[in-house]
């Protein structure tokens, strides 16, 4: 495996920030780009916490890129009072990983996955650009954002969320992932989508009015639940899911060198 991290300059951000790529160690061999997953980090953690996840494991058994942005507190949407995420993680970082990294161009070789905020971030990811990504996973996702907003009320996290949504919440329908679901039915391009939870879990009914929306939305979805709640054990295990609900397993030849 080859593992990178440092830092680049986002035109859209204005500002430096970090990026890891983990990437097969048969880069030098294989002919073919590799399909990238863009795995994106919850609210209060940032790339790091995904090192507990096997990333190499994976990489190496599926022949995958993984990469692994940085935004902060930001839900991944383009902040009324802040920076604009959304379009940073859906529209400049891909065009800057394709550049660095030997990854494919084509939209089935491009997914997205994330952990509670960043759950909610692939799905809005994969539902308002159908055309750029085949598929998505989405564990524990914080995915109905007007619940976010009650529960930073009820937290007095009020102020961070008027920050991206606005003073009176005028960014919250244009960011509700029902609405986007709705909208990305008409499309010709459906992604595909892998959904977790634990049935333990603080925002599990979040998941669960997901679950039961999508039943009637003509897009792919798939979705698991088991006991557990907000945490690791849960997120690696489902990691490891959606990699074998998207790709296929290679024959790892050298496995015991993969630490």
């Amino acid at each position: 495996m080859a593992y990178f991290h440092g830092t680049i300059y986002s035109q859209v951000l204005q500002m430096n920030t970090s990026v890891t790529a983990v990437v097969p160690n048969t880069i030098l061999t294989d002919e073919k780009p590799y399909p990238v997953v863009y795995l994106l980090h919850g609210l209060s953690g940032n790339f790091s916490d995904w090192e507990s996840a096997q990333l190499q494991l994976l990489s190496e058994t599926y022949r995958i890129c993984l990469i692994l942005p940085e935004v902060q507190r930001s839900f991944y949407i383009d902040m009324k009072y802040g920076l604009p995420y959304f379009t940073y993680i859906s529209e400049e970082l891909p065009k800057i990983c394709k550049k660095l990294f030997p990854i494919s161009d084509k939209r089935e070789d491009t997914y997205v996955m994330g952990l509670s905020m960043g759950g909610y971030g692939a799905l809005k990811c994969a539902l308002k650009k159908p055309e750029q990504y085949a598929g998505c996973a989405a564990f524990s996702a914080a995915c109905d954002i007007e619940e976010v907003a009650k529960r930073a009320e009820e937290e007095q996290r009020i102020d961070e969320m008027k920050a991206i949504l606005g003073l009176d919440y005028e960014l919250l329908k244009e960011n509700d992932l029902f609405l986007m679901a709705k909208e990305c039915e008409a499309s010709t391009l459906k992604p595909s989508i892998f959904m977790t939870c634990g049935t333990e879990d603080f925002i599990y009914n979040m998941s669960v009015k997901f679950r039961d929306f999508m039943k009637d939305v003509d897009i792919p979805f798939v979705y698991q639940e088991w006991s557990g709640t907000h945490e690791w054990y849960l997120w690696n295990k489902s990691l490891h899911l959606a990699c074998e609900h998207f790709f296929e397993r290679v024959q790892l030849e050298n496995y015991c060198n993969i630490q």
